[in-house]
């Protein structure tokens, strides 16, 4: 086959499967987990149920694999986030805003969309989030060793037991109220990484 007819049918491929996993977290949030089906899913997605059981074998997997998404668009934008910040202390406070609104965004992005606590247990539940919470750990670790050494946070922890205890921290930002809270938490964050 000529390289231009591979290109468009893997393009058609991939706008399918958008397609797919887009309809599926809507048609979820509107419905609930086990109101959805795979029939739902096909013909709201605009193909036939053949067609979408040669992409997903259940809704169960089309819901990780959104998630899969998700997670990797997250960690792309903190590693581009990361590169474009040359100071090593900014670089960890740019880090540290950029995760922090992440927490907080996906949190009311859940409870808005109607992502009950079944959804998000099974999506927390899969492989990728443990290697997508390792790559996140091991990428802040990183920034934090380069900033120790350049005395601009402190260097008597090591960096891996301060990225702990920052993605800690960064988790409540879940819960907070407002930018205001959130900016406030990683400005509290930061004042204990700061070399005394």
């Amino acid at each position: 086959m000529p390289k231009l007819w591979n290109e468009t049918i893997e393009a058609h491929r991939r706008t399918v499967h958008d397609a797919i996993l887009d309809t599926t977290v809507e048609l979820v949030a509107e419905r609930g987990l086990l109101a959805v089906t795979m029939s739902q899913i096909a013909e709201k997605t605009g193909i036939g149920r053949a067609t979408l059981y040669k992409y997903f074998p259940d809704v169960e997997a089309i819901l990780l694999t959104w998630h899969s998404r998700q997670i990797a668009g997250h960690l792309e934008h903190l590693a581009q986030v990361r590169e474009q910040e040359s100071d090593a202390g900014r670089r960890i406070e740019v880090m540290l805003e950029t995760y922090a609104h992440i927490q907080r965004q996906r949190a009311r992005h859940g409870r808005h969309d109607g992502f009950g606590p079944d959804l998000v247990a099974l999506m927390h539940r899969s492989e990728d989030v443990g290697h997508a919470q390792r790559q996140l750990h091991e990428m802040l670790r990183d920034a934090l060793a380069d900033a120790a050494g350049a005395r601009q946070v402190r260097s008597d922890v090591a960096a891996d037991e301060l990225a702990t205890f920052c993605l800690s921290a960064m988790q409540a930002a879940a819960t907070l109220p407002s930018e205001a809270a959130v900016q406030r938490l990683v400005a509290v964050t930061l004042d204990g990484l700061r070399a005394g």
